[in-house]
């Protein structure tokens, strides 16, 4: 969503690398760039102006004038000034004293209200909340229907009455879930209601109606990120209209400018407190301000990456393995299996790597990596014998040839995977000797993939060993190996 905005502010940045001092001509160069740039990426006039002012305003003051490094400390302000048009902090769902906490979600038609009724819900379940999703979308043809398609595959039950098409009364739905929801315990309402294809009185009076009927704890406000400078005339209509206390931003794996994230909160003053990346249920996340403003600064975004993995990775899987790391036992290649499967586990590896700071400057590298190359590469392994995979050097060439024929590979194809185990397995040898740090919950992949081995590992060259008995030391320990490394093999 914000590839190009991104691409345009690391290009500007990348101007003030190694500048001692920034003149005011430089600062508003700069400011000039940015300023083009959120343009372009359709942000709101007004906040683009706003924006602008305060970045211009810090910049040419001691902030920067009187930094070590001026060129960090403007991209530390833009940073910040990002992070505040966001929202600054992360804002949470407000939970009802007494339950169910009623969610009522609120926009146009076709910007994805009932598939994002079933993220939400299963974002909750999966929090050890019951919720009950409301059909109350009795316009829209087969509305109910693909509600209970929805709820049934996040494993959440639906109370919908009315079969919809034009018929029965969405108020009288909305009221009568909160009284079933009591009954049966559900401790969360998460009501679908109807949209339009277009802003008129109707839809609105409609929403107000179901808004006083229910009281809820929550409106929200889902929008199309992909519709850009309409979303902000859309949510302004909806905040006079019916009112709302948050944002739901939809489609933002799309490939729109981005500008109606950074306009929306700026100019309704209502949080962005969702995010949907895409059409399967998983893909769908809390908005963390700092996190969406590292991710257009190209600086990455770790802890969200982090999370991915916990979620994605069995926590007795990752013990297991940390204490076979740490007892030093040999790096199998059933274990190179285990830690294969568990990135796959993450999602799409493009997207993955993409969190990683820096990620901006190896797009086409990134884009190249085709997650079947992990699929033949567990199936190479998996046509090997268990003694095969504890210890590959009995792989000789008839081995390689049958394990080839019996995952439908080329021989060339098993060479590349045991070279590349190899690799993998001399810096899990490292790294059980502290020689390489590993992002909690994150398993440590090198080499793993379709991809070739990193340049400067292709060709193992003898290297001498330096006469500080310190720096000796940290290379003999591997301490050099940073963890972008660990990834390099993915890409290169």
């Amino acid at each position: 969503m914000f590839g190009q905005l991104s691409d345009r502010l690391s290009a500007t940045f990348r101007s003030l690398r190694g500048r001692g001092k920034l003149s005011e001509a430089d600062v508003a160069n700069v400011v000039q760039e940015i300023r083009i740039a959120l343009l372009d990426a359709d942000v709101s006039l007004p906040v683009v102006r706003a924006f602008c002012e305060r970045i211009k305003e810090r910049a040419v003051g001691i902030e920067v004038s009187q930094a070590l490094n001026p060129g960090q400390q403007v991209v530390k302000i833009v940073h910040e000034e990002l992070v505040h048009i966001l929202g600054g902090e992360q804002r949470r769902v407000r939970f009802a004293k007494k339950p169910p906490t009623v969610i009522m979600l609120v926009g146009l038609q076709g910007a994805g209200k009932t598939t994002l009724a079933g993220k939400l819900a299963a974002h909750f379940a999966s929090q050890s909340h019951t919720p009950l999703l409301v059909a109350a979308d009795l316009q829209r043809p087969n509305a109910v229907d693909q509600l209970k398609v929805v709820a049934g595959n996040a494993k959440v039950a639906v109370f919908a009455p009315e079969a919809g098409n034009g018929s029965g009364d969405p108020v009288v739905v909305a009221r009568d879930a909160i009284a079933f929801a009591q009954q049966k315990l559900h401790d969360m309402v998460i009501i679908d209601t109807a949209g339009r294809l277009a802003l008129d009185d109707e839809l609105m009076s409609q929403a107000r109606s179901i808004r006083d009927a229910v009281s809820p704890d929550e409106v929200l406000f889902v929008v199309d990120a992909m519709i850009g400078q309409d979303a902000v005339n859309t949510a302004q209509a909806f905040q006079a209209g019916v009112g709302f206390d948050g944002v739901v931003l939809t489609k933002l794996d799309g490939d729109a400018r981005g500008g109606a994230a950074l306009s929306i909160r700026e100019v309704t003053g209502a949080p962005i407190m969702f995010a949907s990346t895409g059409e399967k249920l998983a893909d769908f996340e809390p908005f963390y301000p700092d996190r969406m403003a590292s991710r257009i600064l190209d600086l990455g975004d770790v802890m969200s990456l982090i999370e991915q993995a916990e979620r994605s990775i069995d926590a007795d899987q990752r013990e297991k393995f940390a204490a076979k790391m740490a007892a030093g036992d040999d790096f199998t290649l059933e274990d190179f299996l285990d830690q294969l499967l568990a990135v796959k586990n993450m999602g799409p590896l493009g997207k993955v790597l993409g969190m990683l700071p820096g990620a901006g400057q190896m797009k086409q590298q990134i884009d190249s990596v085709d997650d079947k190359d992990m699929d033949r590469t567990a199936a190479i392994i998996r046509s090997m014998t268990p003694a095969e995979r504890t210890n590959p050097k009995i792989l000789n060439g008839s081995r390689r040839l049958r394990i080839a024929n019996g995952s439908g590979t080329k021989v060339s194809d098993v060479n590349s995977l045991v070279d590349r185990f190899a690799i993998a397995q001399k810096m899990m040898k490292q790294m059980s000797k502290g020689g390489m740090p590993q992002m909690p919950g994150m398993p440590a992949v090198p080499g793993m993939g379709g991809m070739r081995p990193p340049k400067q590992q292709q060709i193992q060259k003898k290297k001498s060993r330096s006469g500080n008995p310190a720096k000796r030391a940290a290379e003999e320990s591997g301490e050099s190996f940073k963890l972008p490394g660990a990834f390099k093999g993915l890409v290169d």
